[in-house]
């Protein structure tokens, strides 16, 4: 793992709380071009508010403790070397247990 990755996940560990306590999470998909791909679970998948939350607050966060994040994207659509990446790291984790 790069050391932007860390760096965003130590970022999304400080904010998963608040998610955490409304039934939700965020999961990290991956970086790429100054974009943050996240995915929303639990509660906070398909929550109205979900936009709301990315843009004014885990955006604002990442953007001022990660050099290099310009916005986050929650979409659902990354890009094939994001999400490859993210399945690798998913492999990794899974054979190391």
């Amino acid at each position: 793992m790069e050391q932007i990755d860390i760096q965003i996940e130590q970022t999304l560990d400080k904010v998963r709380p608040f998610l955490q306590r409304e039934g939700g999470d965020i999961e990290y998909i991956g970086f790429k071009d100054g974009i943050v791909y996240l995915r929303m679970v639990g509660a906070c998948e398909g929550c109205v508010y979900v936009d709301a939350d990315i843009k004014d607050g885990v955006e604002i966060i990442l953007m001022e403790e990660v050099p290099g994040v310009i916005r986050c994207d929650a979409t659902g659509s990354y890009p094939e070397e994001v999400l490859e990446a993210y399945n690798n790291r998913l492999q990794e984790k899974k054979e190391s247990k």
